[in-house]
């Protein structure tokens, strides 16, 4: 039987993440399984208690949304520890890349009996982030700005705060012009954003990479290019089902590792948490973190 160890952000969601845990852990010790549960009051504090608890050869819970997932299963990445998702946050977007279920009871029993998968992962640099691992995608523009507004929004949760978010940014957004090397090959870009994928989904539930896979050893580089507003408006919507990646106003590449830069200062980030400013690489690590899925 099973071993694990909870690690639970107490804010996702915009309200607790424990909300979730106490059906899935019931659940859990009615099979005979033993369940630790530990808090972080950060997420370098989620690390560390992520890697104590895989050396000790526990399955490691992230218990919350994209944050404490990346934050977690980059800790257990490359260790051979075994990651486990209980999504309860706003966006929820690896759990939805891997089809894991919302019902506790069938969560419950991917986390008893089913066989660890190896997913790929992606290595963050710059001069802030040195070898910084999260799960989902690295994207640097707009939606870098729109997630932001997401994360401080008081009276929104789940896609409404990521819809309103995106609403504000792109009013105020000035295309920037970009320079985006994949595997070596240069590409200039004058647009929105460009998206590093490895899930094919961002901002609760947008499938900015649909054809994206976590486990391919590919990243899908997402570019959307200067467009009128009123047409970027209507290309959020189609983000809902990825139909926007058939408008001529949206490239997309594949490759290993891209670095990204910009014109002027121009925010990143990362799986929802990670806020910094461009330049910024990324590149893929592949089959680099087991998960129950």
């Amino acid at each position: 039987m099973r071993q694990f160890t909870a690690v639970v952000n107490p804010t996702a969601g915009g309200s607790t993440g424990a909300a979730v845990l106490p059906r899935v852990g019931r659940l859990l010790r009615e099979a005979g399984a033993e369940l630790e549960t530990e808090y972080s009051r950060s997420l370098a504090h989620a690390r560390d208690l992520a890697r104590r608890a895989g050396e000790r050869g526990r399955v490691v819970l992230a218990v919350g949304g994209d944050g404490i997932a990346g934050c977690v299963g980059g800790a257990l990445g490359g260790t051979g520890s075994v990651l486990g998702l209980v999504p309860a946050g706003r966006g929820n977007d690896f759990a939805r890349a891997l089809g894991l279920p919302a019902d506790p009871a069938a969560l419950t029993r991917i986390l008893l009996h089913n066989a660890p998968r190896p997913v790929d992962t992606i290595e963050v640099e710059s001069a802030v982030h040195r070898g910084t691992v999260v799960l989902g995608s690295v994207y640097a523009g707009v939606d870098a700005l729109a997630n932001r507004h997401a994360n401080h929004a008081r009276l929104l949760r789940g896609a409404a705060s990521y819809y309103a978010g995106g609403l504000r940014a792109v009013t105020t957004w000035r295309p920037a012009a970009y320079r985006v090397t994949v595997d070596g090959r240069e590409h200039t870009h004058r647009g929105y954003t460009v998206v590093a994928a490895n899930s094919a989904y961002y901002g609760s539930g947008r499938a900015i990479a649909p054809d994206a896979r976590v486990d391919d050893g590919l990243l899908d580089i997402v570019m959307i290019r200067e467009a009128p507003r009123r047409l970027f408006f209507a290309l959020m919507n189609e983000l809902s089902t990825g139909a926007h990646v058939n408008r001529p106003e949206v490239r997309v590449l594949r490759g290993r590792e891209i670095r990204i830069e910009a014109d002027r200062p121009v925010p990143y980030g990362a799986d929802g948490e990670v806020e910094a400013t461009l330049p910024v690489t990324a590149r893929v690590r592949p089959g680099d973190l087991a998960v129950l899925c």
